[in-house]
């Protein structure tokens, strides 16, 4: 019997690295595509076809409260991912609602942004310097939006199934993907908006 429940887990622990290495290649695979992005963002960054550029369109504190709930989400995840190793599962609940709930600014304080563009005839139509704008920016608001939604599955899944083997191995990726769109989104930052406005 003991034998029995010794093979199960390390089956188990083998079934979970294997998810995990599979993960890694799909990050290794999205920081492809957000280096495409990235690329055509440089060649574009200046064709404003007579339009507005970076100075006339950003307001850095704005963005930089925006930068504060993504950056602030990713020390809570950090703590939920302590609490998971500590078997916390209450705490685990916490400040998953808590990262959900700032990722969730983050989100509504981009499609803000992108709707006064839109408003004000700044829209992805308006240049190539917009249009490369909104698809990198959009692109990486998008994978936050279904981080959110990942998220949220695994909130209900800790709740009724608690922190079994399978749960606590979807958090540990869950964590790799939103730590990555953290650097992802500093890249955008520094690059994107404060060098814009340079």
């Amino acid at each position: 019997m003991n034998n029995e429940a010794n093979l199960h887990l390390a089956a188990e622990a083998h079934q979970s690295e294997n998810k995990l290495f599979g993960f890694w290649i799909y990050l290794m695979s999205d920081l492809i595509i957000f280096a495409v992005l990235f690329a055509t963002f440089a060649t574009m960054a200046t064709s404003f076809a007579g339009g507005p550029g970076p100075k006339q369109l950003f307001n850095l504190p704005y963005l930089f409260i925006e930068t504060m709930f993504l950056l602030i989400s990713s020390w809570t995840y950090g703590l939920s991912m302590i609490n998971l190793q500590n078997q916390k599962k209450n705490a685990v609940l916490s400040l998953l609602a808590v990262t959900f709930l700032l990722g969730l600014g983050f989100v509504v304080m981009e499609v803000t942004e992108f709707h006064q563009l839109i408003l004000d005839g700044n829209g992805p139509d308006r240049s190539s310097f917009l249009s490369s704008f909104f698809t990198l920016v959009g692109t990486h608001g998008l994978h936050v939006s279904f981080g959110l939604l990942w998220m949220a599955v695994l909130m209900v899944q800790v709740a009724t199934k608690g922190l079994t083997a399978g749960v606590r191995s979807r958090l540990m990726r869950l964590s790799l993907f939103w730590h990555f769109l953290d650097v992802i989104w500093v890249g955008v930052f520094t690059f994107v908006y404060l060098l814009g406005m340079v």
